[in-house]
This record gives C-alpha cells, structure tokens and sequence, in this order.
C-alpha cells in the first residue's frame, strides 16, 4: 500500500510541473525572451555522473536552490532569474519563505505564480519588503495569452 505522504509528494511535484510547462510554452508564444531551463531538475541529470568529486556537492547544493528558468530579453540587455510557483490560493506568507530562501543564494531572483484565478509575478525583494505580488503585467505577456493559458491551467483541475 502505498503512503499519502508519497501520494501528496507526487501530487505537488506534478503540479509543480504543470506550472512550470505552462510558464515556458506561454513565454515562448509572447516571442520576448529567450527561455533558458535553468532549475535543478535540467543541470542535475549531468551533474550527476561528476557527484563523487567533493566540490561538485558544494555545486549541487547551490543548484538544488536555484531558480527554475532563466529569461534573457529579446535586446538581450536584461536577464531574469524566475522561481514558479502554483498554488490554489494565492499566499502572500508562503511566497514570503520562497523569497527569503531565493534572496539567500541569489541576486535579484523573480517569483512567478500561478492560480486559479491568474498569474502573478515579482521580484523576490519587493514581495518581501511590500508585502504583495503584482498581477503579471502585459508587458511580460499579452492579457489575451494570459486568458488562453489560465484557461489551459484551469483544465488540469491542479486547484
């Protein structure tokens, strides 16, 4: 039998996935910046051939902390470091802990989050200083894809 406890890890995991496929396929249609998987889940599987050597954990453990993606502006003169995040409901307090934690490893990291009710998105700093996150802007992405793609969320039922 198996456990819920191994049950509620795969369910937030596949959540988890769904929030990061939808962010990348709906940046890839807006055509603004280059996508970059950059998370622990993308370096990991060639990392893990060199883990015996002492200073590739040390590497590990950064890259275990690091952001999900990597986004470099179509001018190229901007790059941005975004943690995703699904949640049914969305939750200044728990967005507060992932800030905090990025902050802790990181230079200007971005929190991304998904809901059920539409995508929002901050730098880390201000979400911990404001105590807010901003709906996503149309300057990230058209509210015409933001719809199409808060419709495709909504059709998984991940609530």
């Amino acid at each position: 039998m198996i456990k819920q406890t191994e049950i509620e890890f795969s369910r937030k995991l596949i959540k988890g996935k769904i929030a990061e496929v939808i962010f990348e396929q709906m940046m890839r249609e807006e055509k603004r910046y280059t996508i970059i998987p950059f998370g622990y889940e993308h370096t990991m599987p060639m990392l893990a051939q060199y883990q015996h050597l002492v200073e590739v954990k040390h590497i590990i453990k950064n890259i275990s902390e690091a952001p999900d993606f990597a986004l470099i502006s179509e001018d190229k003169s901007k790059l941005f470091l975004v943690e995703i995040k699904y949640q049914s409901e969305l939750n200044i307090e728990k967005l507060k802990e992932h800030a905090n934690k990025l902050l802790t490893k990181w230079e200007c990291p971005w929190l991304f989050v998904l809901t059920p009710k539409g995508f929002y998105c901050g730098m880390a700093d201000w979400v911990l200083k404001e105590n807010i996150i901003n709906e996503l802007s149309e300057n990230w992405v058209s509210k015409e894809r933001q719809t199409e793609y808060l419709k495709l969320l909504n059709e998984f039922g991940v609530c």
